[in-house]
């Protein structure tokens, strides 16, 4: 029997844990075959390894509700538990990418992130197609960290367009870095749930690990890297181009981008869209699209994709 320990900081033991600790309990309750106790601000799991999987990905999720609502309700324990014990389509622990800095297993939870995972091992050039929340540059990062911590490359470098979406750059406040970094906050967020702080500050310092607006990839050969272009739709073709001719030896690329997500003038085509159907036919290349069933944000944000799909139908059928 394998025992974990999770300390709750920052965090109001009754919004988060209910009256009585009826959170907690129903989360014992939905896995009768290991014990979880929950004593001042420690929750203690014993049980099997696959289990204590489970429930720490189950309460690591009721912690990020709570951070975002500030409270958690035992509906919301109920919905968690229920996306949780769906039959497991990624398989055995083999799948595991590595794990969080807060103990979370980081992992592909849907085939189609799986299949993400597998394409970037067997090609140097993928192409992640999704609406929001399907974890496209999630999962993309975990696949740059692991290849830094196993040795695979010396760097990542991670690159977005600042596109400004309905904001103008230029209006922000704050020197260049401070207007570019909003651009980059996904980037930083996924990065912080998988490198400790320091350790990320470190990197940085270094050059190990690099998060710059696209235009600094002009010129540059980008060799021995783990290399992300997320949000790749609100490129322009030239700056696509420009980006994909930058790799070197011993490079592993990942262009992520939503197609319902372009916030480029109506007058410019999307580089992404353009890239896609030029570089379809070449061999080393490989493509995955990701749809509302690969959601894995709060359980509405597939709806309400479902729901935007319908009305683009309805729109596009008139």
């Amino acid at each position: 029997m394998v025992e974990k320990v999770i300390t709750l900081e920052n965090v109001s033991l009754i919004d988060f844990l209910g009256i009585e600790n009826k959170n907690i309990r129903k989360v014992a309750n939905a896995f009768p075959e290991s014990k979880i106790v929950s004593r001042g601000n420690e929750i203690r799991i014993q049980g099997s390894t696959p289990e204590i999987i489970k429930i720490n990905d189950i309460l690591n999720a009721l912690l990020d509700h709570y951070h975002q609502y500030g409270k958690v309700t035992e509906e919301n324990v109920q919905n968690y538990i229920k996306d949780e014990k769906k039959p497991d389509v990624t398989g055995t622990d083999d799948d595991i990418l590595l794990y969080g800095t807060r103990g979370a297993v980081i992992k592909p939870k849907t085939p189609n992130q799986k299949k993400l995972v597998q394409l970037a091992a067997n090609h140097d050039l993928v192409f992640a197609i999704g609406p929001a929340g399907t974890g496209k540059t999630y999962i993309s990062v975990a696949l740059a960290v692991r290849a830094l911590k196993n040795k695979l490359v010396k760097k990542i470098i991670i690159t977005r367009p600042a596109v400004e979406a309905g904001e103008n750059l230029g209006f922000l406040p704050g020197d260049l870095k401070e207007k570019i970094d909003p651009y980059l906050r996904p980037i930083y967020d996924a990065l912080y749930d998988m490198v400790p702080s320091e350790k990320l500050k470190f990197y940085e310092e270094n050059k190990v690990i690099e998060i710059a607006p696209l235009a600094y990839m002009r010129g540059r050969t980008l060799q021995n890297a783990f290399i992300l272009l997320d949000e790749a739709q609100n490129t322009t073709p030239m700056q696509i181009k420009m980006f994909l001719t930058r790799m070197g030896p011993n490079s592993k690329v990942i262009v992520t981008g939503d197609r319902s997500q372009i916030d480029l003038p109506k007058n410019q085509k999307s580089g992404l869209i353009e890239a896609l159907e030029i570089l379809k036919e070449i061999r080393g290349i490989a493509f995955v699209e990701l749809g509302g069933e690969d959601v894995v944000r709060h359980r509405l944000v597939k709806d309400i994709i479902e729901a935007y799909d319908r009305a683009g139908n309805h729109r596009n059928a008139h």
